[in-house]
């Protein structure tokens, strides 16, 4: 994948985790991150649970889906996304990871809270909270991103 662009990582990165290491010629890594993505998947019932979703049969989805090993599927997916960004980005980009790891975290408690928490009165689910729940946790990765690059930046001022 040499030559290719952030966006192009993180994209194959979406779609499934492990591809981007694949284009990328690390093998083993994106090997197994393709079969850890396979086991969680199949163990959590996942794909099932995105199908009665999108039918919006959300009860269904609920009693489908194992939470047990749903929990591991957020950190391994921006793990992947992260490893691919890395591998691609053309500098060292300081704290570049926050956005990532802070996704994971919200996306794990999203997925805690899809049973119970509504929007606007309405259960949005297993699969649709945690998407929703990307969004605060990518925001509030780059807020703390940019607040410790600005902090570094004044006590390098101030020296």
């Amino acid at each position: 994948m040499q030559g290719q662009s952030r966006l192009e990582a993180i994209m194959w990165s979406i779609a499934l985790p492990g591809f981007s290491q694949l284009l990328m010629k690390k093998y083993w890594k994106g090997t197994l991150f393709i079969v850890l993505e396979f086991i969680i998947n199949v163990q959590s019932n996942f794909n099932q649970a995105i199908m009665q979703s999108f039918l919006w049969n959300i009860d269904e989805a609920i009693k489908v889906l194992d939470f047990q090993w749903i929990m591991f599927y957020p950190c391994l997916y921006m793990f992947a996304m992260w490893d691919a960004y890395k591998a691609v980005m053309d500098r060292e980009d300081e704290y570049a990871f926050l956005p990532f790891v802070f996704s994971a975290y919200f996306v794990t408690i999203g997925v805690m809270y899809s049973t119970e928490l509504e929007i606007f009165h309405v259960l949005v689910g297993p699969i649709f909270l945690p998407m929703l729940f990307l969004i605060p946790g990518i925001v509030s990765g780059y807020i703390i991103k940019y607040i410790l690059l600005y902090i570094r930046k004044k006590r390098v001022q101030n020296e």
